[in-house]
């Protein structure tokens, strides 16, 4: 199992950001916040990470969006990417997954859910 130290989360909403901070709070993870998936994009491209969780519903660039530019872009194609979404249709699922996201999980979710999420990336890597 790979060891995940850094991860970026991607949240246009301050409360579920830091909700889903909370939830990783006493956890070994370094968080790197972002607000908008244009934002997350210069920090993935200058940070080394082991994780991005990313919203789906952002204003200018979706986070479907932002999943296509990083798995097209050589230097972060392969950070594995978990889609935290209130879209929760399976046809959105199936979508997430082919733009490049790994996981998906459903809002509203639990502690355990994201945490479950996190871990089923780190036994695939």
């Amino acid at each position: 199992m790979a060891l995940l130290e850094k991860i970026l989360i991607v949240e246009d909403s301050l409360s579920q950001l830091d909700l889903m901070c909370h939830y990783l709070r006493d956890s070994v993870y370094r968080i790197i916040k972002a607000t908008s998936a244009e934002q997350a994009l210069k920090i993935a491209l200058q940070e080394e990470l082991d994780l991005i969780i990313t919203d789906v519903v952002m204003p200018q660039m979706s986070g479907f969006e932002l999943c296509r530019f990083l798995k097209k872009n050589p230097a972060t194609q392969k950070v594995p990417i978990v889609i935290c979404s209130s879209k929760n249709q399976k046809v959105d699922r199936l979508w997430g997954m082919k733009q490049g996201a790994v996981a998906y999980v459903s809002k509203p979710f639990s502690r355990e859910q994201l945490l479950r999420a996190i871990e089923s990336v780190a036994v695939e890597i």
